[in-house]
């Protein structure tokens, strides 16, 4: 077993009471002293700062970068406009996905990429064996830090380093100074609330952190918050929800696959997998992600089998937990399609207990996205 790795806030973390855990690689805080449940409504209510600094930033720049980067992604890259952040995936020739990641365009030849931290290295392989000989690889795994301000008053706290940064709407990006540091801020997150991604030279980060704990409004947040938040968001988690084993129509991430690259779209087709998710999208599939509503006061894990009254297996969850917005549990997985219809009635296998459980529609608490 490799030797964990610290984010540069390893020294914080540990300084404002964090437990640390391993996650992808990396020591990283699971929580601090008030603990999931607080940090959770925090960000929902107030400001959460996260450090999600394990995650892989990527450079890609020259006039072809676009053009180049389509042939490994079902999205349209090629019209994203400067100033603006797309969601896209990277796709096997299966159709299953490699990662999700987020594709920005800071000019109109440079692109700037975050993959998830437990991909990266396999990403950066993937970038370089595909599209080495089309644009420059900027790798920028060490040298840049990543933060997550989420939140209701994500917005009035930043606007105190840079109003810029209020101007701003959901899924922009711009290059702006805070803290007499210059940062690469997007308004995006993975919580559902409005907020924002910080990009910063590492060793700017923690005078940027400190700054920024500083207000009044905001707490620092560990893992555990950050997925009950994105769960409760309905979003997938990279190696759970989805892997190289599931298509973008099985996750149910159809809006993520532009239409322009659709069958009849001007550039359909044209990455890895394309064949396959066409048929699936025209044809449909055997499976297919779904929320679901706990309807018994027991939490259910990644991993229970989900059954009907017959106890015939049907499926899996994903992810599931107690969900603090709603103060109930809650759960995300895959069933088959006869079964995934809103409002139908199943059963998770909780050790060799039968959990009543009801299909609902995802997200189960709703996104709160400033969009102007």
């Amino acid at each position: 077993m490799s030797e964990l790795k610290n984010t540069p806030l390893a020294a914080l973390h540990i300084e404002q009471g964090a437990k640390m855990v391993p996650f992808a690689g990396y020591n990283m805080p699971v929580q601090y002293a008030a603990g999931v449940l607080k940090e959770h409504l925090h960000t929902r209510e107030h400001a959460g700062l996260f450090d999600v600094s394990h995650m892989g930033q990527v450079f890609l720049r020259g006039e072809n970068a676009a053009r180049a980067l389509e042939s490994l992604v079902p999205v349209d890259i090629i019209d994203l406009p400067e100033g603006m952040q797309r969601y896209a995936l990277f796709t096997n020739p299966q159709g299953g996905i490699l990662d999700d990641l987020m594709v920005a365009r800071l000019s109109q030849d440079e692109l700037y990429l975050v993959v998830n931290a437990a991909c990266k290295e396999q990403d950066l392989a993937h970038l370089r064996a595909h599209l080495a000989d089309q644009c420059e690889i900027v790798e920028q795994f060490a040298e840049r830090a990543l933060l997550a301000l989420q939140g209701p008053e994500a917005a009035t706290v930043l606007a105190r380093l840079n109003p810029e940064v209020a101007e701003m709407r959901f899924m922009q990006i711009k290059r702006v100074h805070l803290n007499g540091a210059e940062c690469i801020v997007s308004r995006t997150g993975y919580t559902g609330e409005d907020g924002y991604e910080i990009s910063v030279a590492s060793a700017d980060v923690e005078a940027l952190a400190k700054a920024l704990i500083a207000e009044p409004e905001v707490a620092l947040i560990g893992l555990g918050a950050r997925d009950s938040l994105r769960l409760e968001a309905g979003l997938c988690l990279y190696g759970h929800d989805m892997n190289e084993t599931t298509t973008p129509v099985e996750a149910n991430l159809l809006w993520a696959i532009s239409k322009v690259r659709r069958a009849g779209g001007a550039r359909e087709g044209g990455y890895a997998g394309a064949v396959t998710i066409q048929a699936q999208m025209q044809q449909g599939v055997a499976k297919k992600r779904v929320g679901f509503q706990i309807l018994d006061r027991m939490p259910v894990r990644e991993g229970a089998e989900i059954v009907d009254q017959d106890g015939q297996v049907l499926g899996q969850v994903t992810s599931g937990g107690f969900a603090p917005s709603l103060a109930s549990p809650i759960a995300m997985g895959y069933v088959d399609i006869a079964h995934a219809k809103e409002g139908t009635e199943l059963f998770a296998k909780v050790r060799n207990k039968l959990v009543a459980m009801k299909v609902v529609k995802m997200p189960f608490v709703a996104q709160r996205y400033y969009r102007g």
